[in-house]
Formats: structure tokens, C-alpha cells, sequence
């Protein structure tokens, strides 16, 4: 088999495997907060964390989502630019739908980010910024998602990075899929702030 074909599925299998590890449902867990799937939206990020009220529980459910797709992305490097972005794009399937929790997994936003960070930190750093500011304008985590994560497939494609602005796209869209019902909700003026309870 060609080698490049083998690397990129090499990476593919590391970013489902790193990106299917609940971090959410693992701390909240060891912590006696519960299962997190039946709290609040029943997500297992960061932000349904939040609802429990243990803002460090959240602050370490972010930190693990993000770095295990970073730790995806730095490691398939090893493989080329091809590598690293299959390796990029499964870690964030993996987080979606976890073979560990029946494919029911997040709205991949956490772990975008930490894609992100391997695959170009300084853009990862203006996301940053970009949902810190939505949020703390607005106080919708979604709205904030949604804003970071358009503006980063077309930042790819302004600095001429084709492919990683086409990968990019595709997280786009999952994560937009995934946040359908926040887009609903948003649309119809009744979706949870931060640090709501609901």
C-alpha cells in the first residue's frame, strides 16, 4: 500500500482514538458531579459542565478537549501536512461521536480549537479571542462557536492554505450541524446564556 495512504489512515485511527476520550464525562464522574449526559443539555462539554457550577471542572473539561486534539495533531506531523490534518479531522469526529459512548459524543468546539493549535496556533489564538469576545459581548457560548469557527476556514483561505482551509470548512459544518437546535433556539430568542442552569 502507498505510504502516504497509510500514513493519513495511521492519523486518522490516532485523532478518533485521542478525540473519543470523554473528558467531560470522566471528570464530572471522578468528581461526584454525576453523569454529566443528565445534566442540563446533556452535552459532555465544557459548557453543559458549567452547569454543574464547578467552574474548575468545566476549566479542565476545556483543557482536555482542546489538547487531546492538539496532542492528535502535533503527533501525525511526523506524517506531513496530510497526516496531521486527517489526523485533525477525526480527532474532532472522535469527540462528536465516541466509540466509548455509543457515538454520542460533543458539538466538537473545544476540540476544534485544539486542531486549531497544531495545525496553525496563531489562528487558533485569534479564534480565541474571537469566541472570548462574542461571549462576553453576548453571553451565548454557541453563538460564539459559530462566529470563531466561519471566520477560520476563511482566515486558511485569505493566507492561501488551501488545504487546510478545505478541512477547516468541513469542521465548520459539523459543528454548525451539531449546534442546529442551539441555531434554533438562538433564532427564536430562547436559548441558555452562560452560566445559566438550563
Amino acid at each position: 500500500m502507498d505510504p502516504v495512504i497509510v500514513a493519513v489512515i495511521s492519523s486518522a485511527v490516532l485523532g478518533y482514538l485521542l478525540g473519543s476520550v470523554p473528558f467531560g464525562v470522566i471528570l464530572t464522574k471522578l468528581a461526584g458531579a454525576g453523569d454529566l449526559r443528565s445534566i442540563g443539555s446533556g452535552n459532555i462539554g465544557a459548557t453543559n459542565v458549567l452547569r454543574t457550577g464547578r467552574k474548575g471542572l468545566a476549566a479542565a473539561t476545556l483543557l482536555g478537549d482542546a489538547l487531546k486534539g492538539t496532542l492528535a495533531v502535533v503527533i501525525a506531523w511526523r506524517f506531513g501536512e496530510a497526516g496531521a490534518l486527517a489526523a485533525a479531522l477525526f480527532a474532532v469526529l472522535g469527540h462528536m461521536f465516541p466509540i466509548w459512548l455509543g457515538f454520542r459524543g460533543g458539538k466538537g468546539v473545544a476540540t476544534y480549537l485544539g486542531v486549531l493549535i497544531g495545525a496553525g496556533w496563531p489562528l487558533a489564538v485569534g479564534f480565541a479571542l474571537v469566541w472570548i469576545a462574542m461571549a462576553a459581548a453576548l453571553r451565548y457560548s454557541s453563538l460564539a462557536a459559530l462566529t470563531a469557527t466561519l471566520l477560520t476556514p476563511v482566515a486558511f483561505a485569505v493566507m492561501g492554505q488551501w488545504a487546510q482551509a478545505v478541512v477547516f470548512a468541513i469542521l465548520t459544518a459539523l459543528v454548525w450541524w451539531r449546534h442546529s437546535a442551539n441555531i434554533g433556539r438562538l433564532i427564536a430568542g430562547s436559548e441558555s446564556k452562560i452560566g445559566s442552569k438550563g
